[in-house]
């Protein structure tokens, strides 16, 4: 065995290779020598800090030598730091991360890297025990490359706001993960990513600090195997890192940031920890004994029941936010999640893969009792092979051109019998029954409007005027296509012949405020229903006495818009800021309340319709960037749709308005705009049964025309 190079010996190789490249010692180095000699003369073990940022470029060349020497040497672990900015550029910091390789231990930087060098770090890996990770840039963290000896991951106060499909594919020993103060907020891509962890034990999204007037010091575990699990995973993770963990919260003591864990407590939320509105998190923690306060919490925290899909998610976790999790725990995790969310679509309870599925077809299991049933597990097959559904923009959308100018979208509508065609408006184009800001009502027959399907605008050949509605906001036709209806900023809406182009009626005061939308049923011509600002949504009968509504149903805030189920069993209500209600249209009793936790924002325009027929309810809202996917049947959270869109730069797209694709299972398209200011909205399509990096979906099939149909 070959002999170890002491630290003396290493030290004088040093001096010598400063001379040999004429430089002086780094001092910093020197001391890390001194350091390391004196654990050694203590017995502990001999670790060397370096401190990156206090090198300049004189002192890397004898620096990278060094490293390549202590590999052969007594020094049992290298701690690489960068606490402040660096003189050095990427590469260089890179060459020495990558020469001490076989030695790293500990590296704890902050994003003063550029974007090459991270890139470079997630993709191929490293051999640290711990990372520590500050002030990142990037948005969407995607760590895949060969982390095999990491088994502490620390990624507090970054900009992250979500996971790539590969993050966290290579990580077999990460045993703890800290992620508070980040912009993290979606439950389905944040658990999946974090499912791929097999030795995940410690999780902190948040911090509870115990703020009890008796007592200061957080309560052991009740039993001896909660205590037992707790002692063992502290242990492991304090190791020599105490100093990485009382930089992450000088306010706390290792043992506070890792024992918080009575879980029957009485939570008190800090206002100033996350803006507006968050859920009543006291069910899920307890009800009685000490008082907890959460402090650098990521949005994904303040989403209804996190603590419970975390739990229920994350079978082998041991501690989530300071809190151990308890055998009670799981199980009311268990039964609350069953309450509140479907794990697959359709209540299937467990995965199956796409090949088992077809395998159970062609053997003509007794399982198939039709095709409905088949086509439902093969849906939920495909939508549990990954979190991230593909999103793709429809690309004539945003490039299309008239006469130099670009068309924005404000408004579309899936063909009702031609899977291929959308029709789409903006605040002047015309197609289709479309209306435009200045009240002009048209028909288009597209047969004759193009006989191709590459136009993108159309001129007045083959339309029929119709007598104006001032202020224009909603047209819709009924089932027989007999009649339409329009409605704008006024409390009127106007009856239309379609066959005579003639104005038939005009329905005044038909609200207090102005009309959003006007609706007719899809199976019987004189049904309609129209949805207000005054709060109310109102069911009408063009064969009884139009100043009387069948019925009036109110809600809290004022009402964006309002639609009816395929089969018209039930009206779909959505008010201002996430109130999302069903009701039975026979009389207007409320039948589901989906309870979407609102933001606070009188702003928050909310536009929901169905998908799957009446399987399914999507819900987004114009200042968040998600769509809400719930059961029709028993209003359960199925999966948060999360709009990321990776362009140049990374950018986040907010819900103006969706629509469940008629002739695809779980298919949609949503009109988003983006945080960019000088992006135009655009029509994005996401298929949530095709993976994100299916590039074969990228075509979606459709051709489009430019309209002005609006209203929701």
């Amino acid at each position: 065995m070959a002999m170890l190079t002491e630290i003396a010996t290493l030290e004088e190789k040093y001096i010598e290779l400063c001379k040999k490249h004429g430089t002086v010692p780094n001092t910093s180095i020197l001391s890390a020598f001194f350091e390391a000699e004196d654990k050694k003369s203590r017995n502990q073990r001999c670790v060397m800090n370096l401190l990156v940022d206090r090198v300049m470029y004189d002192d890397f060349h004898p620096i990278l030598e060094l490293c390549s020497e202590m590999n052969a040497s007594e020094v049992e672990g290298i701690d690489l730091s960068v606490r402040s900015s660096c003189s050095l550029e990427d590469q260089y910091v890179l060459s020495l991360i990558r020469s001490v390789d076989q030695k790293l231990r500990l590296v704890d930087v902050h994003g003063c890297f550029g974007t090459t060098f991270w890139r470079d770090v997630f993709s191929q890996g490293l051999s640290c025990e711990v990372l520590n990770v500050r002030s990142l840039h990037f948005r969407k963290l995607n760590i895949a490359g060969e982390f095999t000896q990491l088994h502490t991951l620390i990624l507090d106060s970054n900009r992250v706001t979500g996971f790539g499909e590969s993050c966290f594919s290579a990580m077999p020993n990460l045993s703890f993960l800290s992620m508070c103060d980040t912009v993290v907020s979606d439950l389905w891509t944040a658990s999946a990513a974090l499912l791929k962890l097999p030795s995940l034990e410690v999780l902190r999204f948040q911090i509870w600090i115990c703020c009890s007037e008796s007592s200061s010091t957080p309560l052991k575990p009740q039993s001896s195997t909660d205590e037992n699990m707790f002692d063992e995973s502290n242990s492991r993770i304090e190791a020599d890192f105490s100093g990485v963990f009382e930089q992450m919260d000088p306010d706390l003591t290792l043992e506070e940031t890792l024992s918080m864990d009575d879980l029957n407590a009485e939570v008190f939320m800090r206002e100033k920890v996350r803006k507006g509105k968050m859920p009543d998190q006291t069910n899920d923690l307890g009800d009685v004994g000490l008082k907890y306060i959460s402090t650098k919490a990521s949005p994904i925290c303040s989403k209804k029941h996190y603590r419970i899909y975390m739990i229920n998610s994350l079978p082998k976790l041991k501690v989530l936010d300071n809190l151990a999790i308890r055998k009670s725990d799981r199980d009311r995790a268990t039964e609350t999640y069953s309450e509140n969310f479907e794990h697959l679509p359709y209540k299937r309870k467990s995965k199956e893969s796409v090949v088992r599925v077809l395998e159970k077809r062609e053997t003509r299991s007794s399982k198939w009792k039709s095709q409905s049933s088949y086509t439902r597990s093969l849906c939920a097959a495909r939508m549990g092979s990954s979190a991230w559904p593909l999103l793709h923009s429809i690309p004539s959308f945003s490039r299309v051109q008239d006469e130099g100018r670009s068309l924005s979208p404000r408004q579309f509508e899936y063909h009702p019998l031609d899977p291929s065609l959308m029709v789409y408006g903006t605040l002047d184009g015309e197609v289709v029954i479309a209306g435009s800001a200045n009240g002009s009502l048209k028909l288009y027959d597209i047969q004759k409007a193009s006989s191709t399907l590459n136009a993108t605008t159309h001129t007045a050949s083959g339309s029929v005027t119709f007598d104006d509605f001032d202020q224009l906001t909603s047209v819709h036709v009924n089932s027989t296509d007999k009649l339409f209806l329009a409605s704008g900023y006024s409390k009127d809406v106007a009856l239309y012949d379609i066959g005579s182009g003639t104005r038939l009626q005009v329905f005044a005061n038909m609200h207090q405020e102005h009309i959003n939308v006007v609706k007719f049923s899809n199976h019987s011509p004189s049904i309609f229903a129209t949805s207000s600002f005054d709060k109310d949504v109102k069911l009408w009968d063009l064969r009884q006495d139009p100043s009387q509504p069948c019925y009036t149903a109110s809600s809290n805030k004022g009402n964006v818009m309002v639609c009816f189920s395929p089969d018209d069993r039930y009206l779909l209500t959505s008010a201002v800021d996430n109130e999302v209600r069903q009701l039975l249209t026979v009389d207007g009793r409320l039948h589901l309340n989906f309870d979407i936790v609102p933001t606070g924002s009188s702003m928050n325009y909310t536009r929901s319709y169905y998908m799957n027929g009446n399987d399914y309810i999507i819900s987004g809202s114009c200042d968040e960037s998600m769509v809400r996917v719930c059961c029709a049947q028993t209003g359960r959270r199925l999966r948060d749709v999360s709009l990321e869109w990776n362009g140049s730069e990374f950018s986040m797209m907010f819900v103006q308005s969706l629509r469940g694709d008629p002739f695809r299972d779980f298919n949609m398209s949503v009109l988003a705009t983006y945080t960019r200011p000088s992006s135009v909205s655009e029509i994005v399509k996401v298929n949530m049964l095709a993976p994100r990096d299916n590039i074969e979906e990228q075509s979606c099939g459709l051709h489009c025309y430019p309209s002005n149909s609006m209203g929701g």
